[in-house]
């Protein structure tokens, strides 16, 4: 039986925090979603979504794109290719830590 431990310790940090983990699972299930929406869905403050978003583009899961309509600012998120493969890999990962749990 495998040890607990290295599993967790595989675990992708980025993704693993829940607000970083619900904004990836929000855009895989859309081409994109502007900080408006994203902000909404998440129940989060302007800062939590900014600074999330931050960690998981500095991660490259993420791109933002930002323009303008008329004169208001809009900053619109999409899921990479990275990202959704960091996602895919979280979930086998965690599927693997909750498996060996189950062994015990």
């Amino acid at each position: 039986m495998q040890a607990v431990t290295p599993l967790a310790e595989e675990v992708d940090a980025v993704i693993h925090e829940r607000t970083r983990l619900a904004m990836v699972a929000a855009l895989a299930t859309r081409e994109q979603m502007s900080f408006a929406e994203l902000k909404s869905a998440l129940r989060a403050t302007d800062g939590n979504v900014s600074a999330h978003a931050r960690k998981l583009e500095d991660a490259g899961y993420i791109v933002a794109t930002k323009r303008f309509e008329g004169r208001m600012p809009r900053t619109e998120y999409a899921l990479t290719d990275t990202g959704r493969k960091a996602l895919n890999t979280y979930l086998a990962q965690m599927e693997r830590l909750i498996g060996s749990m189950r062994a015990i």
